[in-house]
């Protein structure tokens, strides 16, 4: 299977789908807002982070981007999401056989997820270190990306008196949403295929730790600084713990960057993160 076709089928028709049906139909509150300020500080921090490890490391150019993107960005969409959906519809968030708290702590994923679909589809791409990728280029490839016009389209329907979820295009939009995690695997495992694993190579180890300890520390610093409480600092502190986002491998191979190094620090992270995030999941509720 050739993963240039995969990835182009994620980035320009599945992707756009799922934020356009999730923003569209996710009410923005005001503390929704502060989480959304939250989430772009993460991103801020988490680079800083990348960038202090590169620059002390000396890594290549390309290895040193790619390193950047994991600590950045995070998978809070298909991991993310399915996470938050299972911690918050059973015990202890369960009243009484229902779920009072689902829909609060699914309102901060999605937008802690719109943050980090547009930051990777931006400042991901920008950042990716591929061959010829100036600041110039970059911006070119991100405003080739249709998930950018996706966001902007789904804000706008927000704002005029139509109803979209009862149009005939409704049914295939809610179709490539969740047609996404399927395809985004495949192309992994495409990938993956075709990727020699080197578990010598320290660097995926390192980069796929940071993520799994500094992200949630990181995010613990952030909440208290923006004052959260509850399900909402509960959420916020889950998500900040999922592994690095399958779209940074999609981006190296996309723009021509490490994506070897990205392959395997996705893998491992995602393999290390079955510990960690249980352990992130115990502290949010025992600390918040």
């Amino acid at each position: 299977m050739d993963i240039n076709t995969l990835t182009k089928i994620n980035f320009y028709l599945y992707l756009p789908a799922f934020v356009f049906v999730y923003i569209l139909t996710t009410e923005i509150t005001a503390d929704l807002t502060r989480v959304i300020l939250l989430a772009v500080s993460m991103v801020a921090v988490n680079y800083t982070i990348g960038a202090t490890i590169t620059r002390v490391s000396r890594l290549e150019r390309k290895t040193g981007k790619a390193f950047e993107n994991a600590l950045m960005f995070f998978n809070s969409g298909n991991i993310g999401i399915s996470l938050i959906t299972l911690v918050f519809s059973n015990p202890p968030f369960v009243v009484d056989g229902v779920s009072p708290y689902l829909q609060t702590a699914l309102s901060v994923q999605i937008m802690i997820l719109v943050v980090q679909t547009i930051t990777t589809n931006t400042i991901g791409i920008i950042n990716s270190g591929g061959e010829g990728i100036t600041l110039k280029t970059g911006i070119r490839q991100v405003l080739r990306m249709p998930t950018i016009y996706a966001i902007v389209c789904a804000f706008l329907f927000k704002l005029i008196p139509l109803d979209l979820t009862v149009t005939p295009i409704w049914p295939a939009l809610n179709f490539l949403r969740n047609g996404l995690v399927s395809i985004v695997l495949i192309t992994l495992g495409v990938q993956l295929a075709n990727t020699r694993l080197n578990l010598k190579r320290i660097t995926p180890y390192l980069a796929s730790l940071v993520r799994l300890i500094c992200g949630p520390a990181a995010a613990f610093l952030m909440i208290k600084l923006f004052g959260f409480e509850g399900v909402v600092a509960q959420t916020i502190f889950i998500a900040s713990s999922a592994p690095v986002a399958i779209n940074t491998a999609l981006i190296a191979v996309e723009c021509n960057g490490d994506s070897d190094f990205a392959v395997q620090t996705v893998t491992l992270s995602t393999l290390l993160s079955a510990v960690t995030m249980t352990v992130a999941v115990y502290l949010a509720y025992v600390i918040f």
